[in-house]
């Protein structure tokens, strides 16, 4: 083979490796922009999550009980014991709010009447044991925490179970009042120093 024959086949081969090296680079390229241009469709196609706007309370604790019919003993106590205008107050108060249930088991175990009850002289003083000053959600809640109650007394969380305050179950929690919360329970919390007084009427 001559000199020029030889110069024109390394010429060629470089060509040719140059050609396919060209070819490669092009193809990492396009792979790349594959790859970005799939990036881009997937990060387009994650949605945004929304955010649930939080529902603002529109009433205060005593129309939150007189708006549910589960609530009308609760209610009526409060009334009876002059206690509606404290709890429309500004607050902020946390109440354990027994249904008619809870105080319909405390009338058999009592034995006497819803009217007995609502006679009783102690009354209030039962009623404001369920009332903690300051706004206590359930998250605020932990195991043997203990709370003091607007009757002096203090209230025992049991949350190794079921929620407890006390020997009562929280059956709802975190029901938003203007001037507090409500947590439901089902049953009536008794202070201690509760006397029942079987001639009121």
């Amino acid at each position: 083979m001559n000199k020029e024959l030889l110069k024109k086949v390394r010429l060629g081969v470089l060509s040719f490796a140059a050609i396919g090296l060209l070819a490669a680079c092009s193809t990492d390229d396009n792979a790349d922009q594959n790859s970005m241009s799939a990036d881009s469709v997937m990060e387009e196609s994650v949605e945004t999550p929304v955010m649930e706007e939080s529902v603002k309370a529109e009433e205060d604790i005593v129309g939150i009980a007189q708006g549910n019919p589960d609530f009308s003993i609760l209610v009526s106590a409060l009334q009876e014991a002059d206690l509606v205008e404290t709890l429309q107050g500004e607050g902020p108060f946390t109440v354990f709010a027994p249904t008619n249930a809870a105080f319909e088991k405390l009338l058999g175990e009592l034995d006497i009447t819803a009217d007995e009850l609502l006679a009783q002289p102690d009354l209030a003083k039962v009623l404001t044991y369920h009332v903690v000053p300051g706004k206590v959600l359930a998250a605020d809640l932990t195991d043997g925490m203990k709370a003091e109650t607007v009757n002096g007394e203090e209230l025992m969380f049991d949350l190794t179970g079921d929620p407890m305050v006390n020997e009562s179950m929280i059956t709802s929690t975190d029901i938003e009042a203007t001037n507090g919360v409500v947590h439901v329970i089902d049953t009536v919390l008794v202070p201690s120093d509760f006397e029942l007084q079987e001639d009121a009427k």
